[in-house]
């Protein structure tokens, strides 16, 4: 399973830097990290880090998803960062806009994910062999034929999101991977990571970082 790559020109659009720590909103369709295929390198940690040599990775963001991203400027600030997120001490909200009318108004999606190695990067829900894996939902809007809801993961498994909803019978809308028919038909993956909240590497205090949601 393959899909064009063709990155936004756009520059990192950086919300917060300081000595520890580079918080960016990343654009979507903009790798991570680089791609293991062939002219797949570009991607936001290669930009950041020409701008800024010190980068470190800490985690990710699907290419097709977009929202705040944090990266570490010591290793020291990556070690740090890396036990926030491996604890769940780091909590995450996304808004996603979603097909057809979900119901109630909050849930928790609790099932298991693994990599359907067959057809990557698709993943799947497995309870044979499956990592544990939760999403909590709550819905803000109902427009016409959509359901507008954060998520809220407790775990980060990959495309832990966008498998979940589509579990439950009702995709992220432009998802190319899970969902189908009209529900693909969005400009882009309606899916954004809207906030964070760690403890900040240099003195552990808490910050949230946030970055308006553009759809």
């Amino acid at each position: 399973m393959e899909f064009d790559y063709d990155p936004p020109p756009d520059p990192p659009a950086i919300l917060h830097i300081d000595d520890q720590i580079i918080v960016v909103d990343k654009q979507p369709g903009l790798l991570s990290v680089p791609g293991k295929l062939e002219g797949r390198q570009d991607c936001l940690e290669s930009r950041l880090r020409a701008i800024h040599p010190d980068t470190l990775l800490v985690h990710r963001l699907d290419c097709d998803t977009s929202g705040v991203m944090i990266f570490a400027r010591t290793k020291k600030a990556q070690g740090f960062l890396g036990q926030e997120f491996e604890k769940r001490r780091a909590k995450k909200v996304y808004v996603a806009r979603l097909w057809g009318h979900l119901h109630p108004d909050a849930g928790r999606v609790d099932l298991p994910i693994c990599a359907d190695w067959p057809n990557r990067p698709k993943q799947m829900v497995s309870h044979d062999h499956g990592r544990p894996a939760q999403t909590d939902w709550q819905v803000t809007d109902r427009p016409p034929g959509e359901t507008r809801v954060r998520l809220m993961p407790l775990t980060g498994r990959s495309h832990q999101l966008r498998l979940h909803m589509a579990e439950l019978g009702h995709p992220i809308l432009g998802d190319p991977i899970y969902a189908t028919g009209p529900a693909r038909d969005a400009p882009r993956l309606m899916l954004h990571a809207e906030s964070l909240t760690l403890h900040h590497p240099a003195d552990g205090r808490p910050v949230t970082f946030t970055a308006p949601c553009p759809f």
